[in-house]
């Protein structure tokens, strides 16, 4: 479903299970940061009524999932650290087209969070087949499933908008192939997308 092209080394999950405070500290900034994406995109496109309303419930529901991470990060009696610096996110947002026509940006910004769900979604499913926490193993099942939902979601907005100004399926097929290219210098970190 989710087409990505190259898949997260299996070690990875090994050394999250290593620093179980660093993964839970990152994960709980990138669902911060997937909440100020939605913001973006609705204080940017407010003329897509559709997509305001989705990005408005994704926000809570992406700072629901902060409290939930921060809540397991306090019940292991570890306290949330600062927000590290997502060098896979950069590099993706490096990818972006900017300065074109709204309609390209949008389609672009639409298809950058769609591969960054689509890759946590993936990362998720990792750790809730093989982390040895059984409590972790649940949480990351759930989560799962969350990230699969907006991945999709973000690809049919990008199909809807995008549609009359460019072939959305070939540009994602593009956005693949990039982030399949950069994967290889990841998998080496106890991040989410390290």
């Amino acid at each position: 479903m989710l087409g990505l092209k190259l898949e997260t080394d299996p070690r990875w999950v090994k050394m999250v299970e290593g620093n179980i405070s660093e993964i839970l500290t990152d994960h709980a900034f990138c669902e911060q940061k997937a909440a100020s994406n939605a913001i973006w995109l609705v204080v940017n496109y407010p003329e897509h009524t559709d997509m305001v309303d989705a990005m408005l419930a994704l926000a809570k529901e992406e700072l629901t999932h902060f409290e939930m991470v921060h809540q397991k990060i306090k019940e292991r009696g570890l306290v949330l650290g600062r927000e590290r610096r997502d060098e896979y996110a950069g590099e993706l947002y490096a990818f972006m087209r900017k300065g074109h026509k709204r309609e390209i940006a949008l389609i672009d910004r639409l298809l950058f969070a769609a591969m960054i769900e689509a890759r946590s979604c993936e990362r998720f499913r990792m750790l809730s087949e093989n982390i040895r926490d059984e409590d972790l193993k649940g949480f990351y099942y759930e989560l799962m499933i969350s990230e699969a939902t907006h991945y999709t979601m973000f690809i049919g907005f990008a199909r809807k908008y995008g549609s009359p100004y460019e072939d959305v399926n070939a540009r994602w097929q593009q956005w693949l192939d990039f982030e399949a290219g950069i994967m290889k210098n990841y998998s080496k970190k106890e991040t989410m997308h390290g």
